[in-house]
């Protein structure tokens, strides 16, 4: 391999090291902001473990949400937590 070759492959390894820290530190930035807007929702009485919970089936179709849904009753019921 070439100087020259050497020194683009280089240059191009920088570039995406730069851009992956960039990135990193808006995800910090990002999950950051995301704390303070969950502060807020429990500071207004909202709990944040289930809106997380919300969030997290929202981002599901409907047909795990209801085979989750069902298969968490499913287990209470055999442990005797619903009557």
């Amino acid at each position: 391999m070439s100087d020259e070759e050497l020194n683009v492959e280089a240059e191009q390894l920088r570039q995406f090291i730069e851009k992956i820290e960039r990135l990193e530190e808006e995800k910090s930035e990002i999950a950051t902001l995301i704390r303070d807007v969950y502060a807020e929702a429990k500071a207004g009485g909202f709990d944040p473990k289930v809106m997380r919970q919300v969030i997290r089936q929202r981002k599901m179709d409907q047909r795990e949400v209801d085979e989750e849904e069902t298969l968490l009753h499913l287990y209470k019921r055999a442990l005797g937590m619903v009557v």
